[in-house]
């Protein structure tokens, strides 16, 4: 399976974007989904997550209350919200499928499916 990331581009500081993962088969009803961003010359840090039931949703400290992550299924997209973004939120964001068991979900190294990110560059 492969995610496609897409949706980024470049924003004032406060403003908004919303990013969308989709992948090339119906999988979201499989597996729990996750949104990942990687800042240059910085490691690839956890942004949010949903579970497959899209019932439970998870997310960073940094991101909480201004980010929403939600799912569409009959779009079979994923979807990530920004709001009031920062400068410090620019990076390129990707999402994956999660594998692992409920407590990996913040950790990178337990999802793959990785497909091509997209680039938020947020200015100040």
């Amino acid at each position: 399976v492969q995610l496609q990331a897409s949706g980024g581009g470049l924003v004032q500081s406060g403003g908004s974007l919303r990013l969308t993962c989709t992948p090339s088969g119906r999988i979201f009803g499989n597996y729990d989904m996750g949104w990942f961003r990687q800042a240059p010359g910085k490691e690839r840090e956890f942004v949010a997550a949903m579970r497959r039931s899209g019932y439970y949703t998870y997310y960073a400290d940094s991101v909480k209350g201004r980010f929403t992550i939600s799912k569409d299924n009959t779009k079979n997209a994923v979807y990530l919200q920004m709001n009031s973004l920062k400068p410090d939120d620019t990076a390129v964001y990707s999402c994956a499928t999660h594998r692992g068991i409920l407590s990996t979900i913040r950790v990178d190294t337990s999802y793959n499916s990785w497909g091509q990110g997209t680039l938020v560059t947020v200015s100040s």
